[in-house]
């Protein structure tokens, strides 16, 4: 394998509700030899917590519920190093310019050939670096690879189920995760047992920081938010 070959391998997730498309794009990028996963929607994305680190996601603008501009905004607030492209079936500057406005790196009209695809991932692997975190910095780092996250530059160890927690939360849309949504995270099967879903919560709320009051407040009714900034590496 030569160099370029493992800069394309990259571990990628397609957000697009049209079966079809999806499929397909997912078919030829695993073709390509990538680690591809996918969903239909951005409400689906939070319980993908077996893909542990994600290197780039491919989003459709016109989505269900959340639509691309808004899910490609808070994923560049939790991970400023992921590749993000999306995807359009129109060509209006305005979407164009609202999408780069979001934190996309490039801005793709339906349909890209696959040949175009692969020019666009190659080029973000290359200018895509981690970005070590810094003392000062008040964020929480976590490594889902590795079951650990950062902070200040002292790092804690993590569960396999607290990684898959923290990255559910970090892939929710304001960091809120339904009590529904933790059991589909956490792989809980038959009925959503409250009292094992308190329980991880709150183990895992014990090793976080507390950068600003709790790291996870309990939603009445609803379930439970992280409260911490929290960015993956």
């Amino acid at each position: 394998m030569d160099s370029e070959e493992q800069l394309a391998r990259l571990n990628i997730m397609v957000v697009e509700d049209d079966s079809n498309l999806r499929e397909s794009m997912v078919d030829a990028l695993t073709m390509s030899g990538h680690q591809v996963a996918s969903v239909d929607c951005a409400e689906s994305l939070s319980e993908q917590t077996d893909l542990l680190q994600l290197d780039l996601i491919i989003i459709d603008l016109n989505l269900p519920g959340e639509n691309g501009l808004s899910l490609s905004k808070r994923l560049r607030e939790t991970q400023p190093n992921l590749g993000i492209i999306i995807l359009t079936a129109g060509n209006l500057n305005d979407d164009r310019k609202d999408g780069y406005a979001s934190g996309a790196d490039v801005f793709l009209t339906k349909p890209a050939s696959l040949a175009e695809l692969n020019e666009v991932i190659k080029s973000l692997r290359r200018r895509l670096n981690k970005l070590p975190p810094t003392d000062q910095d008040k964020s929480v780092y976590l490594d889902a690879k590795g079951l650990s996250f950062s902070y200040q530059g002292a790092a804690t160890s993590l569960t396999q189920n607290e990684t898959r927690l923290l990255l559910a939360f970090a892939r929710a849309n304001q960091l809120t995760l339904e009590t529904w949504q933790i059991a589909e995270a956490l792989s809980l099967e038959g009925d959503i047992n409250k009292p094992l879903i308190e329980l991880r919560v709150a183990r895992l709320r014990k090793k976080l920081p507390r950068v600003t009051g709790t790291s996870i407040r309990s939603i009445r009714g609803v379930g439970y938010q992280l409260c911490i900034p929290l960015k993956l590496l």
